[in-house]
Order: C-alpha cells, then sequence, then structure tokens
C-alpha cells in the first residue's frame, strides 16, 4: 500500500494500434487497394506510399521489435515497441511528431517576442498543382512569406528591417481531404539593423487592418499568377481568361486529384462526393469572422495572435498546426463496415459525419501522404539556419539529455527523447518504475526474430505479427455477393 502511495498520478501504457479501427481498417484493405489502384489506373502507387502504409502496420507492435527497459532497484521489465516514424497519417508518430515540434518552436526558436499567425489557403486546382509539383510550392512559398514581409517592415516604417517566420505547411483538411496550405507563424514585428547588419531595436508593428490584409492578398495572387503564366503553368485562352494547365501524372497524382475536389477516383463510387450526415447546424463555422479576407478562391487570415510571453498559447497554437491527419477519437465504423468520420466542428451546411468504404478512406490517405525529400517546415528571416545572427534571436539552447536508448559515445545532437517528451505533455515520467519508484533504464534493444518470439510468448503477449488479408474481389462483385446472401444474413 505504501509503493502505491508513491505511485504517480498518471502511468505510461503501450498504445495498442492494432486494437484501433483505422489499423483494422488497413490491415484488411491494403491488399484490395493496391490491386485496385493498379487495375483502373493502369499502374502501381509509388514506392514512398506503399511503404507508408507497410510502415504503419508495424508501428507499436511488439512483434516487430522492442526496447526493455528495467528498474535497477526492483527489476521490474517493461517492453517499449518502434515506431514507424512516418509522416503521412500514422496518429502516433504524427501526435510525437506534433508535440515534439511545439516544444522545439517554443523552447529553441521563437524569442520572446509577439507572434501572428498568417494562414493562406488556396483554390482547389492550386491545392493539387502544389500537391503534385513540391519545387513549385516551395517557389510559391517564397513569394508569400516576401509579400508578408515587406508588408510588415513598410508597417513598421523602417527600410532595410529583418523580421522572421516558421512556416508550417499542412497538408489536409478537417474531412482527410487534401487541402494544401500554409500557416505561417510571423514575428509581429520588425528588427532594425545596424550599420553592420546586426538586429538592434524590434519594432512591435499593429494589426492589419481589413484593407491592407486585402492589399496583402491581391498582391499575393498577382505574383503567384505571374509566376505561374512564366512557367507555363497558366495559359490566357483567346478571350483573355486564365487556364490551369495540368499534365496527367502517375497514380499516386490521380488520387490526389480526386482528393482535392473531395471526389473519388477509384471504384464504384469513382467520381462522387462522400456520403455525409448532416444536422441543423448551430453556428457558423465558415472562415469569414474575424481578420480574414477571401479573392478569387485565396483566402488569407491574420486574425490569431500572441504577446511573447504567452508561451502556452503559443505552444498549444504550434501544437494544433502540427498535428496528425486522423484522429482516432472521431473514426469508426458502423454496422455495415463503412467508416464514419466524425468532423471537429459541423460544416456550413450542418455536416456532422463523412461516411465511406474502407477502400475510399485508403484512397484519401494515400492521397496525403507526402512526398520523399520534401520538407514541411520552413524558416526565413532572422529564423533562417544559415543566418548570421540567429544566435543572438532564439533563446539559449539548454543541454539536451540523451535519446532513450543509450548513445553516450555520439556527439550529434539528440531529438528531445521518448522520456522527457511524456514528462513535458503528459506529465509521466517513465524513467521512474511505477511500483518502487527507483530509476529505469534500457537494457536492450530486441530484434532478433527468434528472440522477440521467446519474450513475448514467455510473457503472454501476442505473437505473431497481424499479417494484412490478401486482395478480395473487386467492390462491384463484392457488393453483387452481399446482395445475392444478404437474406442469409441475421447479424
Amino acid at each position: 500500500m505504501q509503493q502505491l502511495a508513491f505511485a504517480p498520478q498518471y502511468t505510461y501504457e503501450r498504445h495498442r494500434p492494432e486494437a484501433t479501427d483505422l489499423y483494422k481498417v488497413v490491415l484488411e484493405n491494403i491488399e484490395t487497394f493496391l490491386s485496385l489502384v493498379q487495375e483502373e489506373c493502369g499502374r502501381a502507387l509509388p514506392d514512398f506510399v506503399v511503404k507508408e502504409f507497410r510502415e504503419y502496420l508495424r508501428c507499436g507492435i511488439l512483434a516487430h521489435g522492442f526496447l526493455r527497459t528495467r528498474c535497477e532497484k526492483c527489476h521490474n521489465e517493461h517492453l517499449v515497441a518502434f515506431s514507424c516514424k512516418r509522416r503521412g497519417f500514422c496518429p502516433s508518430c504524427g501526435a510525437r511528431r506534433m508535440n515534439e515540434s511545439a516544444i522545439h518552436l517554443v523552447d529553441e526558436v521563437w524569442p520572446v517576442k509577439p507572434v501572428r499567425q498568417w494562414v493562406l489557403s488556396f483554390p482547389i486546382q492550386i491545392r493539387l498543382l502544389l500537391a503534385v509539383q513540391p519545387k513549385l510550392m516551395m517557389n510559391i512559398l517564397k513569394i508569400v512569406t516576401r509579400t508578408i514581409s515587406r508588408h510588415l517592415a513598410k508597417k513598421a516604417g523602417i527600410n532595410g528591417g529583418a523580421t522572421g517566420s516558421v512556416t508550417l505547411i499542412q497538408r489536409f483538411g478537417g474531412s482527410i481531404n487534401l487541402n494544401v496550405h500554409f500557416h505561417q507563424l510571423f514575428l509581429d514585428g520588425v528588427y532594425g539593423l545596424g550599420t553592420d547588419g546586426k538586429p538592434e531595436a524590434f519594432h512591435i508593428t499593429k494589426a492589419p487592418t481589413p484593407d491592407e490584409l486585402a492589399e496583402v492578398l491581391e498582391k499575393i495572387i498577382r505574383k503567384i499568377t505571374r509566376h505561374l503564366e512564366k512557367r507555363g503553368i497558366i495559359v490566357r485562352d483567346d478571350d483573355g481568361f486564365l487556364q490551369l494547365n495540368l499534365e496527367e501524372g502517375d497514380a499516386l497524382s490521380r488520387l490526389q486529384a480526386g482528393a482535392a475536389t473531395y471526389r473519388f477516383a477509384l471504384g464504384p463510387n469513382k467520381g462522387k462526393k462522400a456520403l455525409t450526415l448532416q444536422t441543423v447546424s448551430d453556428h457558423d463555422h465558415s472562415s469569414s469572422r474575424g481578420l480574414v479576407v477571401k479573392n478569387s478562391g485565396f483566402s488569407l487570415h491574420a486574425g490569431v495572435a500572441f504577446s511573447g510571453t504567452e508561451r502556452d498559447k503559443i505552444e498549444r497554437l504550434c501544437r494544433y498546426i502540427t498535428r496528425p491527419a486522423v484522429a482516432l477519437e472521431r473514426l469508426s465504423l458502423n454496422a455495415r463496415g463503412q467508416v464514419v468520420y466524425r468532423l471537429k466542428k459541423p460544416y456550413d451546411d450542418g455536416t456532422t459525419h463523412i461516411v465511406m468504404s474502407p477502400l475510399e478512406l485508403l484512397e484519401k490517405l494515400a492521397a496525403i501522404i507526402p512526398r520523399p525529400r520534401v520538407h514541411l517546415t520552413r524558416y526565413s528571416g532572422v529564423f533562417a539556419p544559415h543566418y548570421k545572427y540567429r544566435s543572438i534571436i532564439v533563446p539559449k539552447r539548454e543541454k539536451r539529455e540523451r535519446r532513450l536508448v543509450d548513445d553516450s559515445d555520439s556527439d550529434k545532437p539528440a531529438r528531445m527523447s521518448w522520456a522527457r517528451l511524456l514528462k513535458r505533455v503528459f506529465d509521466i515520467d517513465i524513467s521512474i518504475c511505477r511500483l518502487c519508484q527507483g530509476k529505469t533504464k534500457v537494457v536492450a534493444a530486441i530484434e532478433d526474430p527468434h528472440v522477440i518470439k521467446k519474450i513475448l510468448l514467455h510473457l503472454g503477449l501476442p505473437y505473431p505479427a497481424p499479417t494484412p488479408w490478401p486482395a478480395r474481389a473487386p467492390p462491384e462483385l463484392d457488393r453483387e455477393f452481399h446482395h445475392q446472401t444478404s437474406e442469409f444474413d441475421l447479424a
């Protein structure tokens, strides 16, 4: 009883992805989905997309390897499964990346200066273009960042001043649709520069007025249009109207085109939108309130701002804009085996849920997976990695603790360890034994399949790992089969 009295309020337990509806959907339908893509698109999905699904099915599964931790006092052991560390849709790795990124930005990047969030969204055609052509996305990001920076310098009345921003590129919307848009955290002010270019006094700028915001958006649209015309992506027809010239791409581009337009690209519902469940909405959740302007399908919002001392609020904002694409608590399966995804906020028309088949969910997930070597967090201005005076702008870096795995011989800077992350976010200290309050330590990384099997069977834990179901008949045949046998289904 005395040991229980000293136990922490929260204790760590391994998350069990195999028990979630998302894992079951991927496990049971991934092979069928890949076969369907090959059949209807005439080509397979890119390797990095297939690998994203394969690695997700291994994430958090003890049968694929784990760490052994042991209390130095009572020798109580704990197993920690390996994670996939992918950037697409894995909720577990996405949650870790969300918290890790937010803590890094607040502790090691953002000075005690005011911050304002600028959110730029694009017309549907431009969203698809940015998803298919990452290099073009970076060029457009430079245009947007330069335009907003010049507005801030002009508003502060400083010629040649310096500001800074951190851009987090979000690729999804609230219904797991493909929606590439920019969340930019700008210093709400400008640094004056000395004769040697060194930042000196910081001049705070006032919030933009609606007219100023509209002017900034108009400049952004004009510069983006000119850039796309120069590259031949936008052409003018005989009547002078602009037409977007998109070339047919690979199978992934086809799925992305459907996801960007809220439609399915495969299966019996090809070209159709997802079924929605609606109710009468009590609130208007459109982005027409506050400091926001719209023009030609573009939208620019700049109504969220905090002082530099509101660190908790800044950290929550960073968590929001780096959140995972899929919220497990809002995803479920109905009695017919369909996927029901509850929206965080009802749409203006009262839509509260999106209903789709498992294969249609996989189509949505494949479309939001980022292409390799595309950075989704970008630093500019005084936060740029190679900025000469960056060290005097950002907070002083504290000495980092080592990784969870002992790598004391390594001189490389470590990411925030898994143990420290749990302590910071959930107030769970896994370095302390929950039974005797002794210190725990990683004793081994188990990767040998024979050793894994022996340990898990000895502890009575699940083995072997779940395996994907084989590919099934096309959806049309499945539907016909179920129609013929439905009169015998008593479930």
